[in-house]
């Protein structure tokens, strides 16, 4: 039966009619979303969330024996402001409180290998899964995203023990054939975060670029472009906003990570990370936790740099695809 114009008709005004309801949904949903008394809520919850972190700030000014008798709230009452607390984490010079600029670097260069592999791997792992159909790879996509679900624990002694029996011979071969690769345990941290973190790189970053119209990979593909031209010229690209977004979370999990690093570095003060160093200095009885608060605050120099570098990227992920119908 061939439709007439009066049916084309009818299609049109039922798809402008759809597209007027998504409009006022979408209306409707902004203007609830931007209403006084949400943004009063999101300004309470805010102000709720900031006042443990500004504790620990007004903590890290103050003196030992302030602290340890009296809390930070009473500090119009008890006033007394110190810059001890940091020059003793970066300028002293005693074994008992080093100082934290080697643990910096440590911590740097477990942090930026350990969240640019995984997101090379996972970037490209999620555009084969997305446009790169081959046989078993929806199960194989399902067996990825079960991953999330097993308990980072479970896999830490099976791991460590296969780094011992096999990683660590190899790296010591190639470090006498390739002497710029380092000596120290980095290698094991590295591999051992990009395995951690691959699962829920893929998995996010599948989901965005599986939006990609379609149209524009074909088009790629009748011009004669390879996969891999059409992954660096065009997924990569479009993708930018969604990798950012993914290299926020992945960089910021790896510099606050404590388990992984100690175990698999070893512990050894040439590859210790930034955490390691505050989880000791409190002291042995934890008596000199005043230190502890300014390294805190020290330690959050680079993590704010990484995110408010990668702000505008990180808010464009999160927006992605929102308005799509």
């Amino acid at each position: 039966m061939v439709p007439t114009t009066a049916d084309a008709a009818t299609g049109d005004k039922l798809s402008n009619g759809a597209d007027a309801e998504v409009g006022t949904k979408s209306k409707r949903v902004k203007r609830r979303l931007t209403s006084r008394w949400a943004t009063f809520a999101a300004l309470i919850i805010a102000v709720i969330w900031t006042i443990p972190t500004f504790g620990l700030f007004i903590s890290s000014f103050r003196p030992a024996e302030l602290i340890q008798s009296t809390g930070w709230w009473t500090i119009f009452q008890n006033p007394g402001f110190t810059l001890d607390n940091y020059q003793e984490v970066l300028l002293s010079s005693s074994q008992s409180s080093p100082q934290l600029g080697s643990y910096f670097v440590n911590s740097l260069a477990i942090a930026i290998p350990g969240t640019i592999f995984p997101l090379i791997l996972g970037a490209m792992a999620a555009y084969a899964f997305a446009w790169m159909k081959f046989k078993g790879s929806n199960w194989l996509f399902i067996l990825i995203f079960a991953l999330q679900i097993v308990p980072l624990q479970m896999a830490l002694l099976p791991v460590l023990q296969m780094f011992t029996t096999f990683l660590r011979p190899l790296q010591n071969t190639l470090h006498d054939v390739i002497p710029m690769i380092p000596e120290q345990n980095y290698l094991p941290v590295w591999i051992a975060h990009t395995m951690f973190g691959l699962p829920l790189i893929i998995f996010l970053l599948h989901n965005f670029i599986s939006e990609i119209p379609g149209e524009v990979i074909e088009a790629a593909r009748v011009d004669g472009a390879s996969p891999g031209q059409i992954f660096f010229r065009i997924v990569l690209p479009l993708a930018l906003p969604a990798i950012a977004s993914v290299a926020i979370f992945q960089f910021l999990w790896v510099w606050n990570d404590l388990l992984v690093a100690l175990i698999f570095s070893g512990g050894t003060q040439d590859v210790a990370p930034l955490t390691q160093r505050l989880a000791e200095l409190t002291g042995t009885r934890g008596q000199d936790w005043q230190r502890l608060t300014a390294a805190a605050f020290v330690s959050l120099i680079v993590p704010l740099i990484v995110f408010f570098s990668l702000q505008r990227y990180f808010v464009r992920g999160l927006l992605a695809g929102a308005t799509k119908g």
